[in-house]
C-alpha cells in the first residue's frame, strides 16, 4: 500500500469548513519529514486547493491512493476502504447509537481507527482538541444572542453591535470588535434595569477558558457564587461592570445525604449520590454559559420543570443560555436540539415546553451550535494542527500489520487506537455491548 497521507473533505455539515492540518503545517511536514500528501478537493474548506498546492500537496477527487486519512468529523460508511487507517472524531466512545453502524462498517473493512478525543497524556488529559475555539465562538454567539434578545425587549445596548462568530474573518477582528463594545460599556454603562448584569460559567476547562477570554474583552469583575446570591440591584453598584461568576462542581451539586460533605472524587465515582444545587443561583443570572462535561449519570443543572416554575413568577432575569456543551436534553434540559451555524438559536417556551427557531417570543433563548469551532475555521484549524503535526509522521510510518502490543506508536496515539485491523483494542472492548445491542456480533482483544 502507498504511503500517501490524505486529508478528507468534510461533508457532515454544510458550514463545516475546518481541516485537521493547514497548508502551512502540510508544507512543514513535506519539507522536514519528507511526507506525501493528497488533499481531497473542496469548494467550501476555509483553505483553498491552491493553498495546499503551493504547500506541495497533490489535489484529488478521492483518496484512493492514501493509506492514512485524516479528517475532522464522522465519515460516511461508503467512504471506508479495507485495511486503511483513519483519524477523526468518531463519536463512538460513549456507545453513541447513531455511530454504531459506522463502527461496524470499519470493523468489517478491517480498518484502523484513531480518535482525537482519546489522545491523552499519562494523567488522562486530552492533548488534541478544539475546545478553546468552541468556547471562543460560543461566547461570541452568546453575546450576539443577548444583543438580539435585549433589542427585542426594547433595550439599547452595545451588544447589538456584535455579530455571529462566523461573520468575522479572524479572531483578531473579533477582539477588535468586542473590545470596542467593552469600551462603550465602560464609558456609558448598562441600562439601569439590567444592573447588575451577570454572566455565569459552569466549568473551568479549555472550553470555559476560551469563553472567558472573549468576555474578558468587556469590563468584567469576577465574584464568587456565594456573593452572587447577595448581589442585589442597588444604586451604588457601578453601572459599567459586568459580573462574572465561575461555578465549579461544589457549587453545582450537593450530596443527597445532608450529613455528608461534598467530595470531588466521590462525585465523579458515584454521581448517583448527588443532586443539583444550581437552581438557587439561576434567578440571579442574566446569561448562562454551559461548559461542563455531562452524561446521563450526572444531575441536570437546568430542568424543564424548574424553568416552568421560574417563568410562572413573571419574566425572570435569565435571558440567554449559551449551551456550548450542547448535550441534547442533557445538563441543560431545554437544549432540545443541536443547532446549525445557519440557524443557530431558538427560544424555549417553558409554559408549552416547545421551542421556536430565532430570537423572538416568550421564554429563554438557547444558543446550541454543535460545531462551534467551525465558526472560526482558520484559527481553530491552525490551533488544532499545531499539536497534531507532532504525531503525523509516527502514524504514517507505523506498520499496522504488526500485533497491537508491538505497534510502534507514541503512547498518546496508541491509547486512542479504538480499532486495530478491524478489532476493538483492550481499552475499548466495552463497546462490544453497545454494538451487541444493535444485534452486531464483534470480535475484540482479550484483556
Amino acid at each position: 500500500m502507498s504511503n500517501f497521507i490524505g486529508i478528507r473533505h468534510e461533508d457532515k455539515y454544510v458550514m463545516e469548513r475546518r481541516a485537521p492540518l493547514t497548508p502551512k503545517h502540510v508544507e512543514r511536514l513535506i519539507k522536514n519529514k519528507k511526507l506525501d500528501f493528497v488533499i481531497q478537493t473542496s469548494e467550501k474548506r476555509v483553505f483553498t486547493d491552491e493553498e495546499y498546492i503551493k504547500a506541495g500537496a497533490k489535489i484529488a477527487k478521492d483518496l484512493k491512493k492514501c493509506s492514512v486519512i485524516f479528517g475532522v468529523k464522522e465519515m460516511p460508511e461508503s467512504f471506508f476502504e479495507e485495511d486503511k487507517t483513519y483519524i477523526f472524531f468518531s463519536h463512538v466512545i460513549k456507545g453513541q447509537v447513531y455511530n454504531m453502524p459506522m463502527l461496524k462498517k470499519m470493523m468489517e473493512m478491517k480498518c484502523n481507527l484513531i480518535d482525537y478525543e482519546r489522545v491523552v497524556d499519562e494523567q488522562g488529559k486530552r492533548l488534541i482538541f478544539f475546545g478553546r475555539y468552541a468556547g471562543l465562538a460560543g461566547m461570541i454567539n452568546s453575546l450576539w444572542s443577548m444583543g438580539l434578545r435585549l433589542k427585542e425587549a426594547g433595550y439599547k445596548t452595545p451588544f447589538s453591535q456584535i455579530k455571529q462568530a462566523h461573520h468575522y474573518t479572524s479572531l483578531a477582528e473579533v477582539r477588535e470588535a468586542i473590545s470596542a463594545v467593552g469600551q462603550e460599556i465602560a464609558e456609558k454603562g448598562m441600562p439601569e434595569e439590567l444592573r447588575p448584569f451577570t454572566v455565569a460559567f459552569t466549568g473551568y476547562g479549555n472550553v470555559s477558558q476560551g469563553a472567558q477570554e472573549i468576555l474578558g474583552l468587556l469590563p468584567v469583575k469576577e465574584i464568587s457564587p456565594e456573593k452572587l446570591l447577595y448581589l442585589k440591584r442597588r444604586s451604588k453598584l457601578p453601572d459599567n461592570l459586568i459580573y462574572k461568576v465561575i461555578f465549579k462542581e461544589e457549587h453545582l451539586v450537593e450530596p443527597l445525604d445532608e450529613n455528608e460533605e461534598f467530595e470531588l472524587h466521590e462525585y465523579y465515582s458515584s454521581p448517583e449520590k448527588f443532586k443539583s444545587s444550581f437552581e438557587k443561583y439561576i434567578p440571579h443570572i442574566d446569561m448562562l454559559i454551559n461548559c461542563i462535561y455531562w452524561d446521563s449519570r450526572y444531575p441536570r443543572l437546568v430542568t424543564k420543570n424548574y424553568l416552568e416554575k421560574l417563568f410562572c413568577d413573571g419574566t425572570p432575569k435569565l435571558k440567554v443560555i449559551g449551551d456550548i456543551s450542547c448535550d441534547v436534553n442533557g445538563s441543560v434540559e431545554c437544549t432540545e436540539k443541536g443547532t446549525e451555524i445557519e440557524d443557530p438559536i431558538f427560544v424555549y417556551h417553558p409554559d408549552s415546553r416547545t421551542h421556536t427557531m430565532g430570537h423572538k417570543g416568550d421564554g429563554v433563548l438557547v444558543m446550541a451550535v454543535d460545531i462551534l469551532p467551525s465558526e472560526l475555521p482558520r484559527d481553530s484549524s491552525a490551533g488544532f494542527a499545531d499539536v497534531l503535526i507532532n504525531y503525523v509522521k509516527a502514524i504514517s510510518d507505523c506498520d499496522f500489520n504488526e500485533d497491537f502490543l508491538t505497534l510502534d506508536l507514541p503512547n498518546a496515539i496508541k491509547s486512542a487506537l479504538i480499532l486495530h485491523r478491524g478489532e476493538l483494542t483492550p481499552h475499548f472492548k466495552y463497546l462490544e455491548e453497545h454494538l451487541a445491542s444493535e444485534q452486531i456480533k464483534v470480535k475484540g482483544y482479550n484483556e
